[in-house]
């Protein structure tokens, strides 16, 4: 395929939401010990919708700015271009930490610019994605807390009561998936990760 056709969509999947969102599943399901249930496909399939879902504004955007006019012929493909990067910049801005930012100012030998709209893409995609590498992190940790307290539990049980040849985590899997289950657990994650991006 052409290059113009090839670039919105190379670009878009590098700095969506679908890092993070892939992150915090992988862990949640790591936190409820539960192997391979959901799937990686499953997964990645509803990371792409969320991604759909959080994007759709910014995509919705850089359609009407941008692509419309270069099909139509009224702008020249670094024309629109340069529009449609607008849009995802002040999305990749709103997410990327400032500390990651001037990181690759620094290892680009970039110039300094003279505002945050400045900044080019080949610095802000990479400070978005090691920014929604963090966050990612962050909000794992914050889930596995509730499960590793369910582990710890039974653990302690179990060795109380002399039951040292059955592993803790064969018992706790149920009662972790039960606490999920009875919390609403999907709606809680989903609702929160499409929040966390505002």
């Amino acid at each position: 395929p052409p290059r113009s056709t090839l670039f919105p969509y190379t670009t878009l999947f590098r700095s969506t939401p679908f890092l993070r969102i892939t992150l915090v599943l992988h862990f949640l399901r790591q936190a409820l010990a539960t192997q391979t249930v959901p799937s990686n496909q499953i997964l990645v399939g509803l990371s792409l919708f969320l991604t759909l879902v959080i994007m759709n504004p910014v995509l919705r955007e850089i359609y009407t700015t941008a692509w419309q006019p270069l099909e139509a012929g009224k702008l020249s493909f670094e024309q629109a271009a340069d529009l449609g990067s607008k849009p995802l910049k002040r999305f990749l801005l709103r997410f990327a930490r400032d500390k990651d930012i001037q990181l690759f100012l620094e290892l680009s030998h970039s110039p300094r610019p003279a505002n945050a709209n400045e900044v080019s893409l080949s610095v802000l995609v990479p400070a978005y994605i090691i920014s929604e590498l963090r966050t990612g992190f962050q909000i794992g940790t914050v889930l596995y807390l509730p499960f590793l307290v369910v582990d710890l539990v039974v653990a302690s049980i179990t060795l109380s009561i002399g039951m040292m040849q059955l592993p803790p985590v064969m018992i706790s899997a149920p009662f972790k998936i039960l606490l999920f289950v009875l919390v609403d657990g999907w709606n809680l994650v989903v609702g929160s990760l499409i929040r966390s991006f505002g």
